[in-house]
């Protein structure tokens, strides 16, 4: 049962990102290249335009952070092997979950809430989507962080904000620069 719930949500997120891309008036997902070079040396990966604030929506509602602003919040660090790096690497921040609780998303979701699903942006375009179940701890064992420091120094070249994953393989849905999250639901 266990398998069948982790094979539906992996379908579920690979699904939000075509019907993402439809709905942007693309005939397919936007490629992955900017993530693709994620830990690749730095005179081969694409300089990234500068992030600002990071800007969180969901219906009406809506919330700004800078990494002062979540300074002053509860920071959880993990440690990740990253596939590009090959290196394991820690990263401290903000739990995604405890940013979407604010802005009125459910923690733990029931029924329906299982459609809500976020698209996270960085300044260079790239986009990722996660569904609710697999950012909510009530629901999934992974840890999805909007991190403001790695190996204990704030994040220069790939920040000043970045989403971090846990459980990952590869961190193909790490989004380096994070600007902007759109929470929304699916019909």
């Amino acid at each position: 049962m266990r398998m069948r719930v982790g094979a539906t949500l992996a379908l579920f997120s690979f699904m939000m990102g075509i019907w993402t891309a439809r709905a942007q008036g693309q005939a397919q997902p936007a490629p992955a290249e900017p993530m693709g070079q994620m830990g690749a040396t730095d005179a081969m990966r694409k300089p990234a335009p500068p992030a600002g604030p990071l800007k969180i929506t969901y219906g009406e509602q809506s919330a700004e952070w800078t990494p002062a602003t979540l300074a002053a919040l509860p920071h959880t660090t993990v440690t990740v092997y990253n596939e590009h790096t090959k290196a394991n690497e820690t990263y401290a921040g903000v739990p995604l979950i405890d940013l979407l609780t604010k802005l009125g998303v459910p923690d733990k979701p029931r029924g329906k809430q299982f459609r809500i699903y976020l698209v996270a942006v960085g300044s260079d375009g790239y986009e990722v989507v996660y569904s609710l179940g697999e950012i909510c701890p009530d629901v999934h064992d992974a840890t999805v962080l909007v991190a403001d420091s790695e190996e204990g120094k704030p994040i220069a070249a790939d920040g000043p904000l970045k989403m971090v994953a846990t459980g990952e393989k590869r961190p193909t849905r790490w989004v380096r620069n994070l600007v902007a999250i759109r929470v929304m639901t699916a019909e």
